[in-house]
């Protein structure tokens, strides 16, 4: 794929890319393999919507992200596994070995009784057969519906009743810092209130004890390892379901958004491309005879139950033909000098991390960076959320030595790829800017009524005007949602629920979400899905969630809970609270500050308002607005005298 090379290439494509999406996009999709070209490169409507890319076209994304290689790249590397011990050795994986174990879980699958549109779920630590989970979903036709094994059993189990699936993929444990995580036993949990699943497969990879049904489970090893190492290729529509992926909205429900298989492949791997500049050309010498000039080694630290693992470890790099590395481990284990020990030992070049592991890496201190040469890398990239100036700089000076070009992505599950990005080394950057479009993207700030807000130094909402080829095209089972989230609030307009800044350049800058959604460490939580966690405690009359500013997590959650005023011990009261949250959705969405309250601020209608609650627990009390409109003005006085 021809990749941009300088800064009027990139003006010469964009400026094609909006004159002429059509051909743009047939000139890049034309690139992979192709079973029978479509008919037809887009068909779209963003009122009803709907959104078709490359009609017609059939092919598996499997052959284009494996099998092609294998004539130039059989013995190159596609993926190094780094577990969470240390001292355990790496993994390597070839794209011939990718090829055969994907084919083996891809016909064990099909053993299993799952066919071409059964939904999948995988629920896996990052070890690399989690990987190959999800390529054998795309190798037979089956939707994968990954979901982060740092999940509840509650949350597992609304997620796949929401979808139906037939099938589990799993582990009997997991490892994760100095921690070993129960992950069979959650699963036992969620299933008991999930009668579709007919089938699960467990991985052992902590060998724990672990429950075993006899008729639904099956031990991978003793089934994976002889099956058969090929297996054909199902051949996909363009607009075939490849995944489904669960994100939090403005409603306690999470939604399954729906990516298809043609458009996806495409634009994941035009921008892996060309944010990352990586150079995925070298075949397959061994390693040890690879110049290191030629060498170039992709590290994203996402978790594969993300968009950005999706996107940036599973599907993106290889399709490019790319060498990645996966990260089984935390940043701080045994110590915050590993994600640097990693570097330096497997000589990265492109490194792609979250601004919440930036921060809690510098909250550490150097004594943590400086035993690191940090010498290979060539790019430093941020995801999740805006990246801070402050971290922004320690990460360019003691990270990247000030010679590593830092991309700043700004995106989200929905869009499926990085919409917004500097190209690292060819286009400008700037700190906490996320800067210029891709090709193919038409971003637009409007005002509240919906109307276009010109020029530059400016503020509003962020839309986009026109589609691009990885973008949502539904939410699972409710597309009645999908227009209601994120199509109904400017006509016309995919909105992204994002605020945002248009400097003197025109670069933007995401100044975070206007809805009732909390980004948590770059993860998006729904005030709603807290709230109503909350109030399953059985001494909560009311709660209300808001995100307020934190140091580390970028936005933290901030509970105001109303109790019965017989409840005594506020100190117990917070402890059960968040072992509830902990219990219905998982630890990264329990609250960081819980202030017991005797009243919420509400309007005449019962409606509660949040802007004065985060104004409080931003800290910022001095211009509250008028609350003379409030049910109850003297409640707002008593919850400003009581912020934590």
């Amino acid at each position: 794929m021809k990749t941009i090379t300088s800064f009027e290439q990139y003006k010469a494509d964009y400026k094609k890319s909006i004159e002429d999406p059509e051909t743009f996009w047939t000139d890049i999709a034309n690139d992979f393999l192709w079973k029978q070209k479509w008919t037809k490169t887009l068909e779209w409507n963003f009122d009803s919507p709907e959104v078709k890319w490359f009609i017609d076209g059939k092919f598996n994304i499997t052959e284009n992200a494996i099998d092609r290689h294998l004539a130039t790249k059989a013995d190159k590397t596609a993926f190094i596994w780094e577990a969470n011990d240390e001292n355990h050795l790496p993994r390597k994986i070839t794209y011939q070995n990718l090829h055969d174990e994907v084919c083996k879980i891809a016909n064990t699958l099909k053993s299993l009784g799952i066919n071409k549109g059964d939904r999948v779920c995988i629920y896996m630590p990052m070890i690399p057969e989690a990987v190959f989970a999800m390529l054998a979903c795309a190798r037979i036709g089956a939707v994968h519906s990954v979901v982060f094994a740092g999940f509840s059993a509650s949350a597992l189990a609304g997620r796949i009743q929401d979808s139906d699936c037939k099938i589990v993929l799993t582990t009997d444990g997991a490892y994760r810092g100095a921690k070993d995580i129960v992950i069979k036993a959650l699963v036992d949990e969620a299933l008991e209130i999930c009668p579709s699943v007919q089938k699960v497969l467990v991985y052992k990879h902590t060998h724990s004890a672990i429950n075993i049904i006899e008729g639904r489970d099956v031990i991978w090893q003793d089934v994976v390892p002889n099956a058969l190492s090929v297996c054909e290729a199902e051949l996909m529509d363009s607009e075939d379901v490849l995944f489904i992926l669960y994100t939090s909205g403005s409603t306690g429900k999470p939604k399954g958004v729906v990516h298809t298989c043609g458009g996806y492949m495409v634009y994941t791997c035009y921008t892996f491309q060309n944010v990352f500049q990586m150079d995925s050309s070298v075949s397959s010498l061994p390693e040890g005879e690879m110049p290191k000039a030629e060498r170039e080694l992709f590290w994203c630290t996402a978790d594969v139950g993300w968009i950005t693992g999706h996107s940036y470890i599973a599907y993106g790099p290889l399709l490019a033909g790319a060498s990645s590395i996966l990260f089984e481990g935390v940043p701080t284990f045994p110590d915050a000098g590993r994600f640097w020990k990693v570097i330096d030992k497997h000589k990265v070049t492109h490194f792609y991390t979250a601004p919440t592991a930036i921060r809690a890496l510098e909250a550490q201190g150097l004594d943590f960076v400086k035993p690191y040469k940090l010498d290979t890398l060539k790019v430093l990239g941020s995801v999740g959320e805006p990246i801070n100036e402050e971290a922004w700089q320690w990460y360019h000076k003691n990270i990247g030595k000030e010679k590593c070009p830092i991309v700043d992505t700004w995106w989200q599950t929905e869009t499926g790829g990085i919409l917004i990005s500097s190209l690292a080394g060819v286009t400008p950057s700037k700190p906490s800017f996320a800067t210029l479009p891709m090709p193919g993207i038409q971003p637009l700030l409007v005002d509240e009524k919906g109307n276009e807000i010109l020029g530059n130094n400016v503020e509003g909402n962020l839309c986009i005007k026109f589609p691009w080829p990885s973008m949502i095209r539904t939410t699972y089972g409710d597309h009645n949602r999908c227009k209601q989230e994120y199509f109904s609030t400017y006509k016309g307009l995919y909105f992204t629920g994002d605020g945002c800044r248009r400097d003197e350049n025109g670069f933007y800058r995401i100044t975070g979400r206007v809805d009732d959604v909390m980004n948590i460490s770059g993860h998006r939580i729904g005030t709603a899905e807290v709230e109503s966690a909350i109030n399953m405690h059985i001494d909560v009359v009311e709660s209300a969630v808001v995100g307020y500013p934190h140091d580390i997590k970028g936005q933290g959650i901030y509970a105001f809970v109303i109790v019965p005023s017989t409840t005594k011990n506020h100190d117990s009261l917070r402890q059960e609270i968040i072992a509830e949250v902990n219990k219905i959705i998982g630890p990264i969405a329990k609250p960081d500050k819980i202030q017991i309250v005797t009243g919420l601020p509400k309007t005449r209608s019962g409606k509660i308002m949040r802007r004065i609650l985060r104004k409080v627990a931003e800290g910022d009390v001095s211009d509250l607005g008028d609350t003379s409109t409030l049910l109850d003005p003297s409640v707002v006085d008593e919850i400003v005298n009581g912020k934590i």
